[in-house]
Protein backbone atom coordinates (compact mmCIF):
# COMPACT_ATOMS: atom_id res chain seq x y z
CA UNK A 1 0.00 0.00 0.00
CA UNK A 2 3.04 2.11 0.85
CA UNK A 3 4.60 1.99 -2.75
CA UNK A 4 1.69 2.25 -4.32
CA UNK A 5 0.60 5.70 -2.41
CA UNK A 6 4.47 6.49 -3.31
CA UNK A 7 3.99 5.55 -6.91
CA UNK A 8 1.03 7.31 -7.20
CA UNK A 9 2.41 10.06 -5.67
CA UNK A 10 5.27 10.26 -7.89
CA UNK A 11 2.56 10.27 -11.10
CA UNK A 12 0.75 13.39 -9.38
CA UNK A 13 3.91 15.26 -9.33
CA UNK A 14 4.92 14.34 -12.52
CA UNK A 15 1.84 14.86 -14.09
CA UNK A 16 2.07 18.50 -12.17
CA UNK A 17 5.10 19.01 -14.07
CA UNK A 18 3.45 18.51 -17.48
CA UNK A 19 0.43 20.61 -17.17
CA UNK A 20 2.69 23.35 -15.63
CA UNK A 21 4.86 22.96 -18.49
CA UNK A 22 1.23 23.11 -21.16
CA UNK A 23 0.03 25.84 -19.16
CA UNK A 24 3.12 28.33 -19.49
CA UNK A 25 3.59 27.15 -23.19
CA UNK A 26 -0.10 28.34 -23.33
CA UNK A 27 0.46 31.32 -21.74
CA UNK A 28 3.50 32.37 -24.04
CA UNK A 29 1.29 31.27 -27.22
CA UNK A 30 -1.50 33.66 -26.15
CA UNK A 31 0.76 36.80 -24.85
CA UNK A 32 2.67 36.53 -28.52
CA UNK A 33 -1.02 36.43 -30.25
CA UNK A 34 -1.78 39.44 -28.38
CA UNK A 35 1.41 41.11 -28.91
CA UNK A 36 -0.42 43.33 -31.73
CA UNK A 37 1.87 45.63 -33.43
CA UNK A 38 0.79 49.15 -34.09
CA UNK A 39 -1.93 49.94 -37.07
CA UNK A 40 -0.02 53.47 -38.05
CA UNK A 41 2.27 51.68 -40.55
CA UNK A 42 -0.09 49.71 -41.99
CA UNK A 43 -2.29 52.79 -42.27
CA UNK A 44 0.10 54.72 -43.69
CA UNK A 45 1.12 51.95 -46.28
CA UNK A 46 -2.13 51.17 -47.45
CA UNK A 47 -2.89 54.78 -46.90
CA UNK A 48 -6.75 54.01 -45.69
CA UNK A 49 -8.42 54.84 -42.57
CA UNK A 50 -10.63 51.86 -41.42
CA UNK A 51 -13.73 53.86 -39.99
CA UNK A 52 -16.49 51.40 -37.65
CA UNK A 53 -20.16 53.18 -36.93
CA UNK A 54 -23.81 52.44 -36.39
CA UNK A 55 -25.51 54.33 -39.29
CA UNK A 56 -28.89 54.63 -37.28
CA UNK A 57 -28.19 57.40 -35.50
CA UNK A 58 -29.01 60.99 -37.35
CA UNK A 59 -27.59 63.71 -37.78
CA UNK A 60 -24.12 61.77 -36.54
CA UNK A 61 -24.53 59.11 -38.80
CA UNK A 62 -27.34 57.80 -40.78
CA UNK A 63 -27.60 55.64 -44.40
CA UNK A 64 -30.60 56.98 -46.37
CA UNK A 65 -30.77 54.37 -49.41
CA UNK A 66 -27.56 53.60 -49.48
CA UNK A 67 -25.86 57.30 -48.85
CA UNK A 68 -24.48 58.00 -45.56
CA UNK A 69 -24.62 60.94 -44.69
CA UNK A 70 -23.53 62.47 -41.30
CA UNK A 71 -22.12 64.92 -38.70
CA UNK A 72 -19.41 62.17 -37.81
CA UNK A 73 -19.08 60.85 -41.50
CA UNK A 74 -18.11 64.89 -41.82
CA UNK A 75 -15.91 64.53 -39.59
CA UNK A 76 -13.66 61.23 -40.27
CA UNK A 77 -13.93 62.42 -44.16
CA UNK A 78 -12.22 66.20 -42.71
CA UNK A 79 -9.44 64.23 -40.70
CA UNK A 80 -9.05 61.75 -43.65
CA UNK A 81 -8.20 64.56 -46.00
CA UNK A 82 -6.05 65.97 -43.15
CA UNK A 83 -3.95 62.90 -42.55
CA UNK A 84 -3.56 62.54 -46.40
CA UNK A 85 -5.80 59.08 -46.14
CA UNK A 86 -8.69 57.62 -47.86
CA UNK A 87 -11.55 56.22 -45.37
CA UNK A 88 -13.41 53.27 -45.19
CA UNK A 89 -17.01 52.68 -43.56
CA UNK A 90 -17.59 50.18 -41.87
CA UNK A 91 -21.29 49.25 -40.42
CA UNK A 92 -22.27 47.29 -37.03
CA UNK A 93 -24.74 47.57 -34.69
CA UNK A 94 -24.42 49.50 -31.73
CA UNK A 95 -23.62 46.79 -29.24
CA UNK A 96 -21.07 45.56 -31.71
CA UNK A 97 -18.57 48.29 -32.34
CA UNK A 98 -16.06 47.96 -29.44
CA UNK A 99 -16.20 43.80 -30.53
CA UNK A 100 -15.45 45.23 -33.88
CA UNK A 101 -12.83 47.23 -32.80
CA UNK A 102 -11.09 44.50 -30.66
CA UNK A 103 -10.92 42.15 -33.47
CA UNK A 104 -9.79 44.44 -35.56
CA UNK A 105 -11.81 44.98 -38.18
CA UNK A 106 -11.90 48.38 -37.83
CA UNK A 107 -8.91 51.21 -36.85
CA UNK A 108 -11.45 53.50 -35.26
CA UNK A 109 -14.70 54.02 -34.28
CA UNK A 110 -16.73 57.67 -35.07
CA UNK A 111 -20.17 57.07 -34.33
CA UNK A 112 -21.06 59.50 -31.27
CA UNK A 113 -19.47 57.44 -28.14
CA UNK A 114 -19.31 58.75 -25.01
CA UNK A 115 -15.91 58.24 -23.01
CA UNK A 116 -16.49 55.07 -21.26
CA UNK A 117 -13.77 55.20 -17.84
CA UNK A 118 -14.98 51.14 -17.74
CA UNK A 119 -13.50 50.86 -21.31
CA UNK A 120 -9.98 52.19 -20.47
CA UNK A 121 -8.10 48.92 -19.83
CA UNK A 122 -8.21 48.18 -23.95
CA UNK A 123 -9.38 51.19 -25.19
CA UNK A 124 -8.08 54.66 -25.65
CA UNK A 125 -10.06 57.84 -26.62
CA UNK A 126 -9.42 60.93 -28.23
CA UNK A 127 -9.57 64.28 -27.45
CA UNK A 128 -13.63 65.39 -27.07
CA UNK A 129 -15.05 66.73 -30.20
CA UNK A 130 -18.46 67.67 -29.21
CA UNK A 131 -20.08 67.60 -25.92
CA UNK A 132 -23.98 66.00 -25.61
CA UNK A 133 -24.27 67.42 -22.22
CA UNK A 134 -27.03 69.27 -21.00
CA UNK A 135 -27.77 72.95 -22.05
CA UNK A 136 -29.79 75.62 -20.37
CA UNK A 137 -31.89 77.62 -22.97
CA UNK A 138 -33.58 80.63 -22.70
CA UNK A 139 -35.21 83.29 -24.66
CA UNK A 140 -33.34 85.46 -26.74
CA UNK A 141 -32.83 88.67 -25.46
CA UNK A 142 -33.32 87.08 -21.88
CA UNK A 143 -30.13 88.85 -19.83
CA UNK A 144 -31.47 87.39 -16.29
CA UNK A 145 -30.62 83.92 -16.48
CA UNK A 146 -27.08 83.03 -17.94
CA UNK A 147 -26.95 79.90 -15.46
CA UNK A 148 -28.42 77.41 -13.44
CA UNK A 149 -27.90 79.62 -10.31
CA UNK A 150 -30.40 82.06 -11.70
CA UNK A 151 -33.29 80.36 -11.53
CA UNK A 152 -34.39 80.93 -7.85
CA UNK A 153 -37.97 81.65 -7.84
CA UNK A 154 -38.58 80.76 -12.06
CA UNK A 155 -39.72 78.08 -14.00
CA UNK A 156 -37.80 75.39 -15.70
CA UNK A 157 -39.19 73.12 -18.16
CA UNK A 158 -37.21 69.73 -18.63
CA UNK A 159 -38.15 66.34 -20.32
CA UNK A 160 -39.66 63.96 -18.13
CA UNK A 161 -37.40 61.01 -16.70
CA UNK A 162 -34.32 62.43 -19.25
CA UNK A 163 -31.08 63.12 -17.65
CA UNK A 164 -32.26 66.77 -17.59
CA UNK A 165 -34.87 66.15 -14.92
CA UNK A 166 -32.53 64.30 -12.55
CA UNK A 167 -30.11 67.31 -13.07
CA UNK A 168 -32.60 69.81 -12.33
CA UNK A 169 -34.22 67.81 -9.00
CA UNK A 170 -30.97 68.41 -7.85
CA UNK A 171 -30.75 71.95 -8.72
CA UNK A 172 -34.68 72.23 -7.19
CA UNK A 173 -32.91 71.46 -3.40
CA UNK A 174 -30.10 74.27 -3.88
CA UNK A 175 -32.09 76.70 -5.09
CA UNK A 176 -35.30 78.03 -3.32
CA UNK A 177 -38.05 78.01 -5.39
CA UNK A 178 -37.29 76.81 -7.83
CA UNK A 179 -40.23 75.32 -9.86
CA UNK A 180 -39.35 71.98 -12.08
CA UNK A 181 -42.21 71.54 -15.02
CA UNK A 182 -42.02 68.11 -16.82
CA UNK A 183 -43.11 67.95 -20.28
CA UNK A 184 -43.36 64.72 -22.72
CA UNK A 185 -40.68 65.18 -25.29
CA UNK A 186 -37.68 67.59 -25.34
CA UNK A 187 -39.48 69.58 -27.75
CA UNK A 188 -42.75 70.19 -25.72
CA UNK A 189 -39.90 71.44 -23.25
CA UNK A 190 -38.81 74.24 -25.43
CA UNK A 191 -42.05 75.16 -26.82
CA UNK A 192 -42.71 75.72 -22.90
CA UNK A 193 -40.13 78.44 -23.13
CA UNK A 194 -41.09 79.90 -26.54
CA UNK A 195 -44.38 80.59 -25.19
CA UNK A 196 -43.44 82.01 -22.42
CA UNK A 197 -44.75 79.09 -19.97
CA UNK A 198 -41.97 78.25 -18.30
CA UNK A 199 -38.35 80.48 -18.04
CA UNK A 200 -35.93 77.97 -18.88
CA UNK A 201 -35.26 74.63 -20.46
CA UNK A 202 -33.09 71.82 -19.59
CA UNK A 203 -32.60 69.76 -22.40
CA UNK A 204 -29.24 67.60 -23.72
CA UNK A 205 -26.77 69.33 -26.63
CA UNK A 206 -28.23 67.47 -29.53
CA UNK A 207 -32.12 67.86 -29.03
CA UNK A 208 -31.73 71.84 -27.95
CA UNK A 209 -29.69 72.85 -30.63
CA UNK A 210 -31.78 71.15 -33.71
CA UNK A 211 -34.53 72.73 -32.04
CA UNK A 212 -33.22 76.43 -32.28
CA UNK A 213 -31.79 75.50 -35.80
CA UNK A 214 -35.60 75.09 -36.66
CA UNK A 215 -37.25 77.62 -34.20
CA UNK A 216 -35.82 80.98 -34.10
CA UNK A 217 -36.48 82.91 -30.47
CA UNK A 218 -34.29 80.77 -28.60
CA UNK A 219 -30.68 80.74 -27.28
CA UNK A 220 -28.25 78.46 -25.32
CA UNK A 221 -26.30 79.99 -22.36
CA UNK A 222 -23.03 80.40 -22.69
CA UNK A 223 -21.28 77.23 -20.54
CA UNK A 224 -22.85 73.78 -20.94
CA UNK A 225 -24.48 72.67 -17.11
CA UNK A 226 -23.25 69.12 -17.68
CA UNK A 227 -20.44 66.97 -19.95
CA UNK A 228 -21.35 64.55 -22.10
CA UNK A 229 -17.80 64.27 -24.35
CA UNK A 230 -18.35 62.44 -27.78
CA UNK A 231 -14.78 60.71 -28.57
CA UNK A 232 -13.26 58.80 -30.89
CA UNK A 233 -11.84 54.97 -30.22
CA UNK A 234 -8.46 53.22 -30.58
CA UNK A 235 -7.46 49.92 -29.45
CA UNK A 236 -5.33 50.45 -26.26
CA UNK A 237 -1.72 49.54 -28.37
CA UNK A 238 -2.51 51.82 -31.07
CA UNK A 239 -1.03 55.01 -29.47
CA UNK A 240 0.89 56.47 -32.38
CA UNK A 241 -2.55 56.03 -34.06
CA UNK A 242 -4.52 58.06 -31.83
CA UNK A 243 -1.32 60.64 -31.45
CA UNK A 244 -2.41 61.30 -35.11
CA UNK A 245 -6.07 61.75 -34.86
CA UNK A 246 -5.58 63.73 -32.09
CA UNK A 247 -3.29 66.06 -33.75
CA UNK A 248 -5.76 66.19 -37.04
CA UNK A 249 -8.60 67.15 -34.95
CA UNK A 250 -6.78 69.87 -33.00
CA UNK A 251 -5.56 71.42 -36.58
CA UNK A 252 -9.30 71.37 -37.32
CA UNK A 253 -10.61 72.85 -34.47
CA UNK A 254 -7.85 75.51 -34.74
CA UNK A 255 -9.07 76.25 -38.57
CA UNK A 256 -12.79 76.27 -37.64
CA UNK A 257 -13.18 73.37 -39.93
CA UNK A 258 -14.78 71.24 -36.71
CA UNK A 259 -17.00 74.55 -35.43
CA UNK A 260 -18.50 74.62 -39.60
CA UNK A 261 -19.12 70.91 -39.61
CA UNK A 262 -20.78 70.89 -36.17
CA UNK A 263 -22.67 73.75 -37.52
CA UNK A 264 -23.84 72.37 -40.46
CA UNK A 265 -25.58 69.69 -38.77
CA UNK A 266 -27.00 71.15 -35.65
CA UNK A 267 -26.80 74.57 -36.35
CA UNK A 268 -24.48 77.68 -34.75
Amino acid sequence: MLRKNRKTGRLKIADWRVSSLLFLLLLTGLAACNGRESAWPRIQQEGVLRVGLDPTYPPFEVDTGGELSGLDVDLAQAMGADLGLDVAFSYFGYDGLYDALATEQVDVLLSALVIDPARREDFAYSEPYFNAGQILIVRQGETAVTSMTDLANRTLAVELGAQSHVEALEWSRKLAGLTVQPYTTPEEALTAVLQGEADAALVDGINGRLFLRDNPGLTYTANPVTVEPYALVVRIEDSELLDHLNDSLARLQSSGELDAIIAKWLGE
